[in-house]
């Protein structure tokens, strides 16, 4: 949709969350690291390359967008 980023809920976590999730560009990257198997070091590292800012930071709000993914059921884990 432009250069918004957005997440729509589909099969099993559509009966969860009914609704459209807008992101900001720092929480797409997120979801586009999550597009293959991956850790939390992991994309920590990449947004670290990516990102002008301090690694425990990061680390923070990564585990912060995790955790709303999580809450909307928009993670196969």
């Amino acid at each position: 949709m432009g250069d918004e980023h957005v997440l729509v809920a589909t099969g099993e976590a559509a009966e969860k969350f009914r609704g459209i999730a807008r992101s900001n560009e720092t929480a797409a990257f997120i979801v586009d690291c999550l597009k293959e198997e991956t850790t939390l070091d992991a994309i920590v590292e990449k947004m670290c390359a990516e990102y002008d800012a301090p690694a425990e930071r990061i680390r923070t709000d990564v585990s912060k967008v995790l955790d709303t993914l999580r809450s909307i059921g928009a993670l196969d884990e």
